[in-house]
């Protein structure tokens, strides 16, 4: 199985496999939805996370742009509800995470902000 890595990232693009991503996106092993709603991380609803709980994931990481941020509390509870874990970190810590996750096959969901 090729699987969704990512290669790089800065403050303008992810590059996911050969994709340039220049907003806001979620990426999994097997899945890149690069027309994802939210344009930043101060515009993320609890309706936005439908897309990413679709690929049913076992632990969502939010990169929140390049600096660490926290969803609201009704966001923290929908995913504590559906018992998917959550963790929250900067662009480039949350990259460098989602790696090491689908390389141990975990199901692992990211949503990516650049800002």
């Amino acid at each position: 199985m090729s699987a969704n890595l990512i290669r790089g990232y800065s403050g303008s693009e992810v590059r996911i496999g050969e994709h340039s991503v220049r907003g806001s996106c979620i990426v999994s092993a097997d899945t890149l939805i690069t027309q994802w709603e939210p344009q930043s991380f101060a515009h993320l609803q609890v309706a936005h996370l439908e897309a990413i709980l679709a690929l049913a994931p076992e632990l969502v990481v939010l990169g929140t742009g390049p600096a660490q941020q926290f969803p609201s509390a009704e966001i923290r509870a929908l995913l504590t509800a559906r018992g998917v874990g959550l963790e929250v970190m900067q662009l480039g810590a949350a990259c460098r995470t989602f790696n090491v996750l689908v390389q141990e096959e975990r199901r692992v969901a990211a949503g990516l902000f650049l800002r």
